[in-house]
């Protein structure tokens, strides 16, 4: 194989449209964008719009409302650690916390904490640090003759009030 005997495959390059060139070519003149008005130019932007009626965006009523303070907690279940467990890829004599669950894959990220929940069963005694945990996660280790202890994260629960000021 030499330099000049080197080519694509067919079809790997598509050439573009030749516009504007000659009325015999079916894109001359105005090369397919019609005539005159916003959608003749350059640069048209139209989405949504429907003709001067009243958008569906605009019509449709909001609904809802987004907490900007909302918390988001990683869910973990009792029955994805045991397993975990029993796969070897937690210590259950070690304490579990969030970066014992992001070793083991059972969590991608911690977010703002652990959520544990108390879907499946737990067989061995474990001592386990969460944000959270439901009342059945709870009952559930406490039963295995675990712990429980649930950290109390950084935001305090009076940062979204208003402080007094010291007028009176």
């Amino acid at each position: 194989m030499k330099l000049h005997e080197i080519k694509d495959n067919a079809g790997a390059r598509k050439t573009g449209k030749r516009l504007g060139r000659g009325i015999g070519s079916g894109k001359g003149k105005t090369s397919g964008s019609g005539h005159k008005g916003q959608k003749a130019r350059s640069g048209v932007a139209i989405n949504g719009f429907e003709g001067g009626q009243m958008p569906i965006n605009r019509r449709l009523p909001k609904r809802g409302f987004n907490n900007i303070f909302r918390r988001r907690f990683a869910i973990v279940n009792l029955g994805d650690v045991q397993a975990a467990i029993d796969n070897g890829k937690l210590d259950a004599k070690k304490d579990i916390d969030a970066a014992a669950l992001i070793a083991s894959g059972l969590v991608t990220h911690a977010r703002d904490g652990i959520r544990l929940l108390g879907n499946g069963e737990l067989k061995t005694k474990i001592k386990m640090h969460v944000a959270g945990a439901s009342a059945p996660a709870r009952d559930a280790i406490e039963k295995a003759g675990g712990a429980l202890v649930v950290i109390e994260n950084s935001v305090s629960k009076d940062a979204d009030k208003p402080k007094e000021s010291g007028k009176s």
